[in-house]
């Protein structure tokens, strides 16, 4: 990596640069002109799940504290393997109890806490993220919690139990389908983390409506393979030259329209 490259990333971000003055070059378009400097892409390309931030250029805040939002995504990874392995019914196990306790101990309160940290260095997206979906697992684990009397309510009609659980994961499909729609600038394993958590939360939505046992196993299998583009982007977000022989390289989604 070149010395300007790295002195530009100290100094300034994609907003310290005029529009007009941004411009893709190159026999592959593998260079960025920024006012009178050129750079590679990859050198640039800091948009990937690691660090949940989906500004293509955007300069990863400088803070006291780790990465919170790998933290938060190893909470959510492994949250939702588990409640995937449920839903697919391995081993024949039927009742969530180990799931609840992830949800509220590492996917609920992690990923809540992690979020809340992104929101104080400025990563609005990711405090957005993982705050709500901490909330989510918080919700998710409380329906099964006797304590706070969810199920309980639904005793003598249990059909409106799984419709209501319906009703709740078409508005989680919601906020994600909009959140991802904030990704599609960045790169491909980070955008389709996002598309496995609409397809997931539209599957288990659907078996829930339906009663199906199908729809739930394919709900669960759904679960798996978004808990491992979950993990994947946990270890793009800490894995580094200096702890690692592998690390992970961003794909960038190519711009459609207008590169200047």
């Amino acid at each position: 990596m070149s010395t300007d490259s790295i002195d530009l990333k100290a100094r300034v971000s994609h907003e310290s640069y005029p529009q007009s003055k941004i411009a893709i070059c190159g026999d592959g378009e593998e260079f960025i002109r920024l006012g009178n400097k050129k750079f590679y892409r990859h050198e640039l390309m800091t948009a990937f799940g690691g660090t949940l931030n989906p500004d293509r250029y955007a300069q990863y805040p400088v803070h006291q504290f780790g990465n919170a939002a790998a933290l938060g995504l190893a909470g959510y990874s492994l949250t939702t393997f588990v409640l995937g392995l449920y839903y697919t019914g391995v081993l024949g196990i039927v009742v969530p109890n180990v799931v609840i306790g992830l949800a509220m101990f590492y996917g609920g309160t992690i990923m809540f806490l992690s979020g809340t940290w992104e929101l104080v260095i400025g990563n609005a997206f990711a405090g957005t993220v993982l705050t709500s979906y901490g909330c989510f697992w918080f919700s998710f684990g409380s329906i099964y919690i006797e304590a706070f009397g969810i199920s309980a309510a639904y005793a003598d009609e249990p059909e409106q139990l799984q419709n209501a659980i319906g009703f709740y994961l078409i508005g989680w499909l919601i906020f994600t389908f909009l959140m991802t729609l904030l990704t599609v600038k960045s790169t491909v394993l980070f955008f389709s983390l996002f598309v496995s958590l609409n397809v997931l939360f539209s599957v288990l939505a659907a078996a829930n409506f339906t009663g199906s046992a199908s729809a739930s196993k394919a709900g669960g299998i759904v679960a798996i393979v978004a808990s491992i583009l979950g993990w994947f982007n946990t270890f793009a977000g800490v894995a580094t030259k200096q702890n690692s022989y592998f690390t992970a390289n961003p794909i960038p989604i190519p711009i459609f329209g207008k590169t200047e």
